[in-house]
């Protein structure tokens, strides 16, 4: 009876711990789903928190790039800075300097390396252009004018400069293209004298002078200095004739040829300018009967109408 007695209360106690250890496993399994419906919570939640971060991280990045930019052009413009630090006396000097030829020519003469005063220079080609089209008889339309000298002035200038720093560089020149570039443009001092006098005092014999004057004199200047950095005469015939001939001739092409080019132009692309046809007004013929309104006083009657038309 001891025996049976012992047996089944071991067999309660089992029992006991199997329903206990039946119950652990449930809270356990509700606890792991919890956990997991947590999880996919917060992954969620994880998700949208990534995206944002996404978002910032590029909108960081772009305004980043347009600062960096932004900071880039400021430093290219800084870099041109030297070039256009000059002051107006030294200008002034380079002005006077570029209409006195120099007699040294056994070592190299100095260049001016800014681009202040040839630039100016240009401008001031560009305005005395424009004032000689508008006092001169040219018909030309007005919204054609400034891009027209523009283009002119600045094509010599930069096209008439890579040429002869190409030939300086065949030729074995000591001048770089910006020294070229100064050494043209102060060297179209005596082109704005000439034109500007020569478009308000219209004599041919003047021109030709002011041109062998003060033109020589500017052209001279810049072969002289082209003449002490260039080794060996051939190479120096073939580089100061090239640029004196082309410097001399853009002059005679501004005085004589250019205002009859562009206008040659304009008419090829937009039409002859034609003024507008005018009305006449003609006489009645008298072939009315006496009995009607004399013919002269109609003829007048007309007459006055279309006078009056006109002045409106």
């Amino acid at each position: 009876m001891e025996n049976m007695d012992d047996t089944s209360g071991s067999s309660f106690e089992d029992m006991g711990e199997l329903h206990q250890r039946l119950r652990e496993e449930e809270v356990d399994a509700d606890a792991a789903a919890a956990e997991e419906e947590d999880g996919e919570f917060l992954g969620m939640k994880g998700f949208k928190g990534q995206l944002s971060r996404q978002v910032a991280d590029q909108m960081w990045q772009a305004g980043k790039r347009q600062a960096s930019r932004a900071f880039s052009l400021y430093a290219n413009i800084d870099i041109l800075r030297p070039y256009f630090d000059v002051e107006p006396a030294q200008v002034r000097s380079r002005l006077l300097e570029s209409m006195i030829p120099i007699k040294m020519v056994n070592f190299p003469q100095k260049i001016a390396g800014e681009l202040y005063g040839p630039l100016m220079l240009v401008f001031t080609l560009v305005a005395i252009l424009l004032h000689g089209m508008k006092t001169s008889d040219t018909i030309i339309r007005e919204g054609t004018l400034m891009g027209t000298a523009i283009g002119t002035c600045f094509g010599y200038w930069l096209g008439v400069s890579s040429f002869i720093y190409f030939l300086a560089y065949l030729c074995n020149a000591q001048i770089t293209m910006l020294q070229m570039l100064a050494l043209l443009g102060y060297g179209l001092f005596g082109h704005c004298i000439v034109l500007f006098i020569t478009y308000n005092i219209h004599l041919h014999a003047l021109f030709y002078l002011f041109w062998l004057l003060v033109g020589g004199l500017s052209t001279l200047r810049m072969v002289a200095v082209l003449v002490s950095r260039t080794v060996g005469p051939t190479q120096r015939l073939l580089l100061c004739g090239t640029l004196a001939a082309l410097h001399m001739l853009f002059l005679l092409y501004l005085h004589f040829a250019y205002h009859k080019v562009v206008e040659g132009i304009l008419d090829t692309l937009e039409g002859p300018n034609i003024p507008p046809m005018q009305r006449v007004p003609r006489d009645i013929p008298a072939a009315l009967p006496a009995a009607r309104i004399p013919a002269t006083l109609l003829n007048a009657t007309a007459k006055a109408v279309a006078v009056t038309l006109q002045s409106h």
